[in-house]
């Protein structure tokens, strides 16, 4: 690149250019949050309203994602609406499947850690009033068997998310094929 002048363009356009065109307005729902400083489902992140890119907002309480508010261009084809949809979509899904697999995750650690302590005679607090716990090997034993039992779950929930991630990079060519056909065609007249 050092060898482009200050005022040359790269000769490749960048694959992702039908998503960082300016021009974009928010999504219903985000629109929304800045009119009437509604919280969104995921998340109470906003981004500037000039912004003309997605925006990825601080993590998920439940899920631990990141949420990713996207925009959506004025002059937005079919085929990117079908990328952007499914796009959401699939944030949607992993946001709902993460939600609730941490939240099962808690509450059976949480169980298992109280049945043990149970079991040696000891209190949930030791005297100091401090949250009383079990040692590292103990803890191995409940994470091998949750993982054991949640294996499946994990099986097809992978299988699920490389099936949408491989249609949404399909779309994701589809839509830059578009966009440079739509840019070689105008260019000639």
């Amino acid at each position: 690149m050092a060898a482009l002048g200050p005022r040359s363009k790269p000769l490749v356009p960048p694959l992702c250019r039908a998503f960082a065109d300016c021009g974009r307005q928010l999504t219903p729902q985000c629109a929304a949050e800045h009119r009437d400083a509604a919280p969104s489902r995921v998340s109470r992140f906003c981004p500037p309203r000039q912004s003309c890119h997605d925006w990825i907002g601080p993590p998920d309480r439940q899920s631990n994602l990141r949420p990713v508010q996207f925009y959506i261009p004025k002059d937005e084809s079919p085929l990117e609406q079908r990328l952007r949809e499914l796009r959401q979509e699939t944030q949607e899904w992993n946001q709902e499947f993460w939600a609730n697999q941490n939240s099962t995750f808690m509450k059976e650690k949480e169980e298992f850690i109280h049945s043990r302590l149970k079991a040696k005679g000891l209190a949930l607090r030791t005297e100091s009033g401090q949250r009383a716990t079990l040692n590292a090997e103990e803890m191995a034993d409940f994470y091998k068997d949750f993982l054991s039992k949640n294996f499946q779950k994990h099986m097809y929930y992978n299988r699920d998310w490389y099936r949408r991630n491989f249609t949404i990079t399909i779309f994701m060519g589809r839509v830059a094929l578009h966009s440079a056909w739509k840019r070689l065609c105008s260019g000639r007249r």
